[in-house]
């Protein structure tokens, strides 16, 4: 383990699962790819909206975002890694740098995520009079762009070779465009119309990284965003039918829902054209959050920072709370009290914790996501194959 120290004592079981996985780990890396290209919103940035510097108004710039693993603020929305750096550390890979920056060494690749992205682009929510709740324009159709660029300079016109022995993750896309639906003051039946089109731009976008060149895309559905604080604090009801048998928010996660089924209908069709060159796997963030939010005692953690492996006992049964914020009551959650606002602090333990921010997961959570995407059960089929 080299400097690396246990803080809780671990049992001869603890050890042996530890061996278990590092034996998982030496097995999985007979599979590998020689860069990852990653596209999505604020769930997997890495830091392209801080490219030209960390905004003060920007919350997540500040403490005590990134305190978990990288010591300070990382532009990531979360106390650590994400599910990008996590598929990064699983092949050998460099945590992925911004595409939007200006000196970093794209040839293992690049993140084109960025915080507020959008599926559709800025005259689809002008249509909509909802222009002033999309505050970053970064849509697919720009991501793909940028990644074209960064293509170009990696591997010039020859890139077929090259994008063959590369991971790619889409999304998750979707999230924001009904944010700005449903913040905008649109029910969730008016929102739920342009589920189809919102699905239509996400397939068409994986329809031209597959032209371009990709042949193994992982493409994540919708978070189950009725279990998330910031909408049970905000839509908060006083009427039980409202919720499900975990306290989630119904109308909300039934909007995820049909989503997700329509995606996975359409990646079915996507890869039943492409069956023979490319290989498009389902990621279901909905089914892996979920079932934390079910099962909350059965995610322990272990986990690896600079210094220190951490062992947690599960996830906390509270387990809508957040960790990081000032907004007191059941959620801790309160649009003027966020985490990274003056007079917010973070839990002790936030590994112990499903929510961060109220907003996004917590570095824990996200390694138990990458966990169900890599082997299963939460992707189909698992990204490492035999």
């Amino acid at each position: 383990m080299g400097n690396h120290r246990t803080i809780t004592g671990a049992s001869p079981a603890s050890a042996l699962m530890l061996i278990l996985l590092c034996v998982s780990w030496v097995f999985a890396a007979a599979q590998n790819y020689s860069a990852i290209f990653n596209f999505g919103d604020s769930i997997t940035d890495t830091g392209n909206l801080c490219t030209n510097g960390k905004p003060s108004q920007i919350t997540f710039t500040q403490p005590p975002y990134g305190e978990t693993y990288f010591g300070s603020p990382t532009c990531r929305c979360s106390d650590g890694r994400v599910v990008v750096d996590f598929l990064s550390d699983q092949f050998g890979l460099p945590f992925l740098p911004p595409s939007k920056s200006s000196s970093a060494d794209f040839k293992q690749g690049a993140n084109m995520a960025i915080t507020g992205a959008t599926a559709m682009d800025a005259p689809f929510f002008r249509s909509l009079g909802l222009s002033d709740k999309i505050w970053n324009n970064g849509p697919i159709s720009f991501q793909l762009q940028w990644f074209q660029q960064i293509a170009t300079s990696v591997c010039g016109q020859s890139c077929k070779s090259y994008l063959a022995n590369s991971l790619f993750v889409f999304g998750e896309f979707g999230g924001n465009d009904y944010n700005a639906m449903i913040f905008g003051g649109y029910t969730i039946e008016q929102a739920r119309k342009y589920t189809p089109k919102i699905v239509n731009t996400i397939s068409r976008g994986i329809d031209k990284l597959i032209a371009l060149g990709a042949t193994d895309i992982v493409v994540p559905g919708v978070l189950p965003i009725g279990c998330f604080p910031i909408y049970l604090t905000i839509y908060q009801s006083s009427n039980s039918s409202d919720y499900d048998d975990l306290g989630c928010l119904n109308s909300f996660n039934d909007i995820s829902t049909y989503h997700n089924t329509l995606l996975k209908k359409r990646v079915d069709i996507i890869q039943s054209r492409h069956r023979k060159t490319a290989r498009i796997m389902y990621a279901d963030f909905y089914s892996g959050v979920y079932d934390m939010v079910r099962n909350p005692q059965n995610y322990s953690t272990y986990r690896t920072s600079p210094a220190y492996i951490i062992l947690t006992a599960g996830f906390s049964s509270s387990v809508f709370e957040t960790c990081c914020g000032s907004g007191g009551g059941k959620y801790n959650y309160q649009n003027s009290a966020r985490c990274g606002m003056q007079g917010a602090s973070a839990c002790a333990s936030p590994a112990a914790h499903l929510s961060w921010d109220g907003i996004h997961l917590t570095e824990a959570a996200y390694k138990h996501i990458t966990d169900g995407w890599l082997k299963g059960p939460y992707c189909r089929p698992p990204i490492l194959h035999s």
